[in-house]
């Protein structure tokens, strides 16, 4: 599952070529004045798509952020992917942030698990149990970690690349969502945050919660 940093997400690239492709030759046929639209359409995709390196934090008991976003949800909540009590941190990711989602901590996949759903706004807590999402549970030592990949109002493509007995290193890339979307952690009560509601995050490199040290873990 290495996956180089290219700057520009793969799961971008026929999307960037087909709006290259459009404004080029509106500009050819018709003219620039009538490309600009389309040009102003092409950075969007652009931005949307780029996937950047990023620092990964070497603590192993950090739980690193699976996504860009900014934190809407954050306290105690049933785990029903894993049927447990659980600290849920929820990432909300809007069309300007990197929609690549990457791991929060080194593990083994348990279960890939798939559900269709509808499409409300992500922002909503509602979005977390009714929309289309993806959960992959982890075994993380001998604690669970869940992470949710949620539709949100625009977002009509959840991929996930991992299948049960794969193992993840922190801050490796496992999936996508496209076009605005959340992101749902679930960590051991015992784990502590690090974060608040509004908080800005980045994938791999903002720290949301840390594992309590072995002798002190549930």
């Amino acid at each position: 599952m290495d996956y180089p940093h290219p700057i520009l997400a793969r799961e971008g690239w026929p999307f960037i070529v087909a709006v290259l492709a459009a404004s080029v030759l509106a500009w050819v046929f018709a003219g620039f004045a009538w490309s600009i639209p389309l040009w102003a359409v092409s950075a969007f995709v652009i931005q949307f798509f780029r996937d950047p390196p990023r620092p990964i934090p070497a603590d192993p008991l950090a739980v690193l952020s699976p996504a860009d976003g900014r934190i809407v949800s954050l306290g105690r909540a049933q785990d029903p992917y894993a049927q447990r009590e659980a600290l849920r941190i929820s990432v909300f990711m809007n069309v300007f942030n990197v929609h690549s989602n990457r791991s929060p901590v080194d593990g083994e996949v348990t279960s890939v698990n798939y559900f269709p759903g509808r499409f409300f706004n992500a922002d909503l807590d509602k979005a977390s149990l009714e929309n289309e999402r993806n959960a992959v549970v982890l075994r993380c030592d001998s604690r669970t970690v869940t992470v949710v990949q949620v539709a949100g109002l625009i977002a009509r493509r959840v991929l996930c690349y991992v299948a049960p007995g794969q193992s993840l290193r922190r801050g490796e890339r496992f999936g996508f969502i496209r076009f605005g979307s959340r992101v749902d952690l679930y960590l051991p009560l015992d784990a502590r945050a690090l974060v608040s509601i509004g908080d800005k995050v980045h994938a791999s490199s903002t720290v949301l919660a840390e594992f309590a040290p072995p002798a002190q873990a549930l």
